[in-house]
């Protein structure tokens, strides 16, 4: 597998040649500042891979190029923004660029309500904590009948934490939900929002008429527009899962199981039509054995994201260790080193650790613990290729 990082361009402060001493081999990325229903200009493009490439690296992955909210949910413009889109895989294909990460998500990347979760040993991680999530969409965000979608020992849990909860720790949620975790992703909440929870309730409106099956078959319509062209320009496209792989805020999920899997592949079949195996993504959803999906779909997995979580029995999760929780790393490298070798792997939302804590890193993306992280994966690695040479797995 080859080992990657998600880099955030030039101005990142975790620089290339600090990726280059810890073994990194490829770059993934994109044009953050591009906004997402315009197309990526050719000269952007090889600038910044030459950038790159001068630093001894190269742009293995994009990711991503992300999918403009009309396409999503079937505005008048989706056309014309798929057109933009496949202009941008062209200019990607001409300048040597052929793996694009993308994702369905409506509205929200992934979710989470705590980004500096203190552990037992100091360190400090993501998290999802039921109930406080349960608190924004009830109380802060106060969307129509959301108290439909909880238990009642959950709203009960709620109405506890509403008569405690300070406004500091209010406008703190708010942050970490739809501020700070959206802002360097999809972009459409960013510092500067005069009301960032009325923009974000704006978006959800969009969808009001927009269930399950609707928002699968407008991802089968941008498919069948864009993988003729992703095709042509031997370009692979591949699908990230849901993150949490289940419904928030009423919105559909189209890409949290192995059914979901399989439909987008056969919906549209092509070489150039696949998947990312996001081991934690995939490991947060009760429903997934993560082990198996990989056996059933690594040959269709064009780009992996190698990390962990644990699931609470109260149905909130944590960022595990990359040797813990559901996911089983080491058994998923066993079977993406047998089965799709040369696959560009990342390791993902790596803890905060030491100096990182002072740092103002984008959430998830600490440089030291995703090091350590990097270190621990590229350990497993080693055992699983002495393994395949000699002849036991």
């Amino acid at each position: 597998m080859e080992k990657t990082w998600r880099w955030f361009g030039k101005k990142d402060p975790i620089t290339l040649d600090m990726l280059r001493q810890i073994g990194v081999e490829g770059i993934v990325t994109s044009l953050y500042n591009v906004p997402s229903d315009e197309i990526w200009k050719t000269e952007d493009i090889l600038d910044l891979k030459k950038f790159i490439e001068d630093a001894g690296l190269h742009w293995s992955v994009v990711e991503s190029v992300p999918v403009s909210e009309s396409i999503k949910y079937g505005g008048k413009d989706r056309d014309l923004l798929i057109e933009n889109y496949k202009q941008t895989l062209k200019n990607l294909g001409k300048a040597g660029i052929h793996t694009v990460c993308y994702n369905f998500m409506p509205v929200i990347d992934w979710v989470r309500t705590d980004l500096h979760k203190t552990l037992p040993d100091g360190t400090q991680t993501l998290y999802f904590d039921k109930v406080k999530f349960a608190y924004f969409d009830c109380k802060i965000l106060m969307r129509k009948d959301a108290e439909k979608d909880y238990s009642p020992e959950e709203m009960q849990k709620v109405n506890e934490l509403d008569s405690i909860i300070t406004e500091a720790e209010k406008t703190e949620l708010i942050d970490t939900i739809i501020v700070k975790t959206q802002s360097f992703i999809s972009r459409n909440i960013v510092n500067g929002n005069e009301d960032p929870v009325e923009a974000f309730r704006k978006l959800l409106t969009l969808y009001e008429n927009v269930d399950r099956e609707k928002l699968r078959e407008n991802l089968r319509y941008f498919l069948q527009q864009i993988i003729p062209t992703a095709e042509k320009q031997g370009i692979r496209m591949c699908i990230h899962p849901d993150d949490p792989p289940f419904p928030v805020f009423g919105l559909p999920r189209i890409v949290s199981n192995e059914d979901d899997i399989r439909w987008i592949l056969e919906s549209v079949e092509s070489p150039a039509n696949g998947f990312t195996f996001c081991a934690g993504s995939l490991s947060a959803g009760i429903q997934n054995d993560v082990v198996d999906l990989a056996k059933k779909f690594a040959k269709k997995s064009f780009f992996v994201h190698l990390r962990s979580t644990e699931i609470k029995e109260n149905g909130d999760f944590v960022e595990a260790s990359h040797l813990g929780g559901r996911a089983n790393l080491i058994e998923l490298i066993r079977i993406f080193e047998k089965e799709n070798p040369n696959v560009a792997m990342r390791v993902d939302h790596g803890k905060l650790m030491l100096d990182d804590v002072a740092k103002n890193y984008n959430p998830g993306y600490s440089f030291l613990g995703r090091m350590f992280a990097l270190a621990q994966v590229e350990g497993m690695m080693a055992v699983v290729r002495n393994e395949i040479k000699a002849g036991l797995i």
